[in-house]
């Protein structure tokens, strides 16, 4: 579905099902480098179950025009702007990665928008190391290699797919190549540089669901529960043997987490 936020040209899934407005929403926002394909199965989920869906790209990503977002601020701030463009009255956001920040930091600026919070694969600072950055700014295919490699749990890269003659190291990757140059890097950078998270947890007052991978090396599980235990009565759920990809790797632990 197609929208115009903030002048321009913003693409949302809604889960195969038309939008209303009147039902509860429910937004589901990718991380970085990636788009709403990353959802798929979890939107058609919540859209057949009783809420109307938007999964967007965000700007610069899949079919949403550009230019990308430079700060996790701004991208929540889009958030709000694209629920003002589908009529919806506030939504219960739910982020991976660097779209947990996006959620965490829409709740803090916009509370009145936010009727419950998901982070997935989530922590208060998502450091970006120099070599990943480095190689992001270059659109170099080893940015690619380092973030699908580190993304994905052990489990995922011995061919543990739930469908059946589908690779999740491959997939990962054909969607981070599919991004437009200069966009993993901008979406990292936002990363590496919010500082925002804890203050912003301080402020949530939503029901909140943290969903980690028991060894995610991209945001461990340790710093997931540091930022939970900022956040009042956050509910945290650890996927054993999981990694930083729960969509992919765990998707129906991850549903049941965040329906639960």
């Amino acid at each position: 579905m197609d929208f115009l936020v903030n002048g321009k040209n913003a693409f949302a899934a809604t889960g195969g099902r038309k939008f209303d407005p009147t039902l509860p929403c429910v937004v589901l926002i990718h991380g970085a480098g990636v788009d709403h394909t990353t959802w798929a199965l979890h939107s058609r989920y919540f859209a057949h179950h009783g809420h109307s869906v938007l999964v967007p790209d965000l700007p610069g990503h899949g079919r949403s025009q550009g230019p990308a977002l430079r700060t996790v601020a701004e991208m929540a701030d889009w958030i709000a702007a694209l629920l003002d463009a589908a009529r919806a009255t506030k939504a219960h956001l739910i982020g991976h990665s660097m779209g947990s920040l996006v959620a965490l930091e829409g709740a803090a600026r916009h509370p009145e928008r936010v009727s419950a919070l998901g982070l997935i694969g989530t922590s208060a600072a998502m450091a970006v190391g120099p070599d990943l950055l480095k190689a992001a700014e270059a659109n170099e295919q080893a940015a690619i290699d380092m973030v699908s490699i580190w993304g994905l749990g052990f489990g995922a890269e011995l061919g543990g797919s739930l469908a059946p003659g589908l690779w999740m190291h491959g997939g990962a990757q054909r969607v981070l190549q599919a991004c437009a140059p200069g966009v993993l890097h901008s979406d990292l950078a936002a990363c590496n540089s919010y500082a925002d998270a804890l203050a912003a947890a301080a402020k949530v007052t939503v029901p909140t669901t943290l969903v980690l991978g028991e060894r995610d090396m991209m945001t461990p599980a340790k710093a997931g529960k540091a930022l939970a235990a900022a956040i009042p009565d956050a509910r945290t759920v650890v996927l054993r043997g999981a990694g930083h990809m729960l969509m992919a790797e765990r998707p129906d632990e991850l549903l049941a987490a965040l329906t639960g």
